[in-house]
């Protein structure tokens, strides 16, 4: 016989499947092509309800399903059937000889551990237990022998296998089996990489020798973060909690890949005030993943306005992201605070308040994230370079004051030490070498005043925050300057005291630490030192 079967006849088939999403037409749709059904325990009783014929799987296997359903298909009877080669003399034989059936299709889409690990609380134990032994089994055996068997891992595929058995008299096409076991294969990798990723999770190991990150495919962006760059989102299975690539999206334009990237710094940031300061309302807009505006206040307009207020020039055109939810009204004083938004962020954004915002900006997205608490499991960031990965611990500390060094200058009351915790947030969502200077307002609660980021030295971005900050600091009476590492000289403290600050935050640890300290006593400065650096390149 040839190398490559074309059509094969369908005349019997194995369903065992968690999500049960339109299986009983399909089953149906096989049933009435003249096909026997084999199915298991939830599938078997879900189809024997619905009316469909079923043959229960230890009439196939001859042994019971047992230990709790842990042991059901892992039998020569299917897999003899899925894997045997019936052009071959010797697989036919050895069927003949054990009685095995050929099984013309398997239908199975794994137990759901993808989204048991996602849910809070969630036990390590109730995680193990959805880790599908027998059914990645049975996808690789079929998929292996697509020359035969036709492998069908999704809902999605059961219109495309039921057109291609109507279009081919009750078989299925090679070109359709093919495809099948392709799809069959990419499942049982990416089964596999959820597994593998959420136990390293777990594991003492943070970093194992061979590191094995896989992504599901979201969608094509336009292009990236120019248009010469071709573009697309892929989502971590294993992520938990407010993320950008799992919000509820609304509005008619396309994330743009820089969209997607500001908006997770912008929803980052606000989860770091949330971390420091639950009680508070915590707003945050963020221009080229740099927070350009940042504000913690008892109230959402407060903070609104506040936040917007930090660099008004910059956050046109920049994303917004609240840590409460947004309705019409507060949608109103987002439109009322003046600049236009390409993205606004929030737990959750009602529709009465995405319609006001799209009734003043026809292109803005409102992207409604959550209140899942995230995972408490250590969390990694990897960045791409050429020729390999970089992967560390991302940066999620919170501000302590209390572990803080009163260095110099006069002893900070627990008001000061609250507002240089909030500026620490800053500083770190910040590109380095960045500076953050802000303070007390009138309004009330604490904001960003000015900010220099992404300096190759640190007197410059001391510099470009006085500048942004200039005139936030006259109307302030103690402003405050975070660092996000040591200053190897007091020339940058130097300016930033001549410019209003009254208390300055930074790691310490410099040789040339003193000088600083020196200057501070001298000009009745405050001076904080955290012994935690805050780089980010």
């Amino acid at each position: 016989m040839p190398d490559t079967i074309d059509l094969v006849p369908v005349r019997r088939a194995l369903l065992s499947v968690s999500d049960k999403t339109d299986l009983v037409p399909f089953a149906k749709a096989l049933a009435s092509a003249g096909c026997e059904i084999i199915s298991t325990g939830g599938t078997a009783k879900a189809l024997t309800e619905a009316g469909v014929p079923v043959r229960s799987i230890d009439g196939l296997t001859g042994f019971p399903e047992m230990m709790d359903g842990r042991v059901k298909t892992l039998h020569p009877n299917v897999h003899g059937g899925l894997l045997a080669l019936r052009d071959n003399p010797h697989h036919v034989a050895s069927m003949n000889e054990h009685q095995i059936e050929p099984i013309d299709l398997v239908c199975v889409n794994l137990y759901p551990f993808e989204s048991t690990i996602t849910r809070p609380g969630v036990t390590q134990s109730e995680a193990i237990e959805q880790i599908d032994i027998g059914g990645p089994s049975m996808i690789r055996s079929g998929a292996k022998n697509a020359r035969w068997v036709a492998v069908v891992t999704s809902p999605a595929q059961y219109d495309r296998v039921v057109s291609d058995l109507n279009a081919n008299d009750g078989s299925t096409s090679l070109t359709t089996r093919t495809q099948l076991a392709s799809a069959a294969f990419a499942r049982t990798s990416e089964y596999d990489a959820a597994i593998s990723a959420y136990l390293a999770r777990t594991s003492p190991v943070a970093f194992p020798p061979t590191l094995r990150q896989t992504y599901t495919k979201v969608s094509d962006l336009r292009y990236g973060e120019n248009p010469h760059q071709h573009a697309a989102l892929y989502r971590d299975p294993t992520s938990v909690g407010p993320t950008i690539v799992n919000a509820r999206v609304q509005g008619a334009k396309e994330l743009s890949y820089n969209n997607i990237l500001d908006a997770s710094a912008a929803l980052e940031c606000v989860k770091a005030l949330t971390r420091l300061d639950n009680a508070r309302v915590a707003a945050c807009v963020v221009k080229h993943t740099n927070p350009c505006g940042l504000a913690l206040a008892s109230d959402a307009n407060t903070a609104i306005t506040q936040a917007i207020a930090g660099d008004p020039l910059a956050a046109y055109g920049g994303i917004l992201a609240l840590n409460r939810d947004i309705d019409a009204t507060i949608a109103r004083t987002i439109i009322e605070s003046g600049p236009f938004f390409e993205v606004v962020i929030a737990p959750e954004i009602d529709d009465a308040g995405a319609n006001v915002l799209q009734g003043k900006w026809k292109n803005i997205r409102t992207l409604s994230v959550g209140n899942k608490a995230p995972s408490s499991a250590r969390k990694l960031e990897s960045k791409s370079i050429p020729g390999g990965v970089l992967v560390q611990d991302r940066d999620v500390r919170t501000p302590k004051p209390a572990e803080w060094t009163h260095a110099a200058g006069p002893k900070p009351d627990e008001q000061t030490l609250a507002d240089a915790a909030f500026l620490v947030c800053a500083v770190r969502a910040l590109s380095s070498n960045a500076i953050a200077i802000g303070g007390r307002t009138d309004a009330g609660g604490v904001r960003l005043f000015g900010a220099g980021a992404g300096q190759m030295d640190r007197v410059a971005a001391c510099r470009h925050a006085i500048a942004k900050a200039q005139e936030a600091l006259a109307s302030c009476a103690a402003p405050i300057a975070a660092s996000d590492a040591f200053f190897p000289f007091p020339d940058g403290p130097e300016l930033l005291i001549d410019a209003g600050v009254k208390t300055i935050v930074h790691p310490g640890g410099s040789m040339r630490d003193q000088e600083t300290l020196d200057l501070c006593n001298a000009r009745g400065v405050t001076c904080l030192t955290t012994g935690v650096r805050h780089f980010r390149h």
